[in-house]
């Protein structure tokens, strides 16, 4: 497997990079995905958008641990394949492709989307234990909160839609009894949200059988809620959000 130096990662300036370059990277994002048990099976999905209305999308029906780049496809705004070429030119396009390309359109800003099935994240939102909470200062401090969506069937229009007015705000969703989606400048940025996800559900995971959760307390969570504010990364509802969760209410007056 190609090893692709990620851009960022060492503070280097982010550079245009080439379809293949894209392609390298989803792969690599795959395998990581398959082998962290973060998907299983055909699950999941990965996508980048190369420019306006084009995206690079993983097929529907593979074992993305065993994806190739070669048989990632091209689409349009639409979902529709843009050129069938090599051993790309049988393959679907994942019903899925909705909820990435919902994501798109609400997030201009964005370049890709990780959408995953990680275990722990899916079982605490079937059980109602959410990760939008003041617990973990590291969440704060990179995602805000973790919110969870209502529920709605997987691959359909509605599927899409459920991630509506929190995506705006939110790099990283759990999806009800469904799975992930995470949202970066990068796949690998959108990757990381993503262990970022299933980090925290396995810590709260802990924290529910050892008793019960602390949550920060307030004056400590409001450094943290500073922190992001002075950064500009209290984008859409977030202040809002975190003055509920938090307490910190006293940072909007």
């Amino acid at each position: 497997m190609t090893i692709i130096r990620h851009s960022g990662a060492s503070g280097e300036a982010e550079r245009p990079r080439s379809e293949h370059e894209w392609r390298q990277e989803i792969v690599q994002v795959c395998r990581l995905m398959w082998e962290k048990d973060y998907i299983a099976a055909t699950d999941g999905n990965v996508s980048v958008r190369l420019d306006t209305d084009r995206f690079l999308v993983t097929p529907s029906g593979f074992s993305k641990g065993f994806l190739q780049p070669d048989q990632l496809l091209v689409i349009d705004g639409r979902g529709e394949p843009v050129a069938r070429y090599g051993p790309a030119r049988h393959l679907r396009v994942s019903s899925e492709i909705l909820l990435h390309l919902e994501a798109y359109r609400r997030r201009p800003d964005i370049r890709s989307v990780v959408h995953a099935h990680p275990p722990l994240a899916i079982a605490l939102s079937i059980v109602g234990i959410s990760l939008a909470r003041c617990v973990l200062p590291e969440v704060i401090m990179s995602l805000g909160l973790i919110p969870t969506t209502a529920y709605a069937t997987p691959a359909s229009p509605e599927g899409a839609q459920v991630i509506a007015g929190l995506i705006e705000s939110y790099d990283a969703l759990i999806l009800q009894r469904h799975g992930s989606v995470t949202v970066g400048k990068s796949a690998w940025e959108a990757y990381l949200k993503l262990e970022r996800l299933e980090h925290a559900a396995l810590i709260t995971k802990a924290i529910v059988e050892l008793g019960g959760a602390a949550p920060l307390p307030v004056e400590e969570a409001a450094k943290l809620v500073e922190w992001r504010a002075a950064r500009g990364l209290l984008t859409g509802t977030q202040a809002d959000d975190l003055c509920e969760a938090c307490g910190v209410c006293h940072l909007r007056k």
